[in-house]
């Protein structure tokens, strides 16, 4: 078992995104059929519309934003939980003043991310 705090985790750019960070608070090494990251995405910054071949389970913990999944458009906010079907595509767009800040935690499989925009 591993406990530690999440700011100790390494703060890694996401290149696909704009004003966004990823945290592996427990990677694919830690646990067996689970990862779990933290998500950062300041204000005004967003991820493109994409697809992956994994779900994706996640808790907001900050902030506002909207997510597009599939055909559909939700205004999220802190303590709402997201799923995100495997293959679906989805995208985000941080709103308010606040980053926004999410947990995801996506099955330890073989993923392939695609950006559609």
């Amino acid at each position: 078992m591993t406990v530690k705090k999440f700011s100790d985790a390494d703060v890694n750019e996401v290149k696909a995104g704009t004003k966004t960070t990823m945290q592996v608070l427990i990677s694919s090494d830690e646990a067996p059929n689970f990862a779990m990251r933290r998500f950062e995405i300041q204000p005004g910054g967003g991820m493109p519309n994409h697809t992956n071949e994994v779900e994706h389970e996640q808790l907001v913990l900050s902030g506002r934003a909207r997510v597009g999944i599939g055909d559909e458009v939700y205004e999220v906010e802190k303590d709402n939980v997201v799923f995100i079907p495997a293959g679906v595509a989805h995208w985000y767009e941080s709103i308010g003043d606040e980053p926004f800040a999410f947990i995801c935690s996506v099955p330890n499989l073989p993923d392939r991310i695609e950006i559609l925009d």
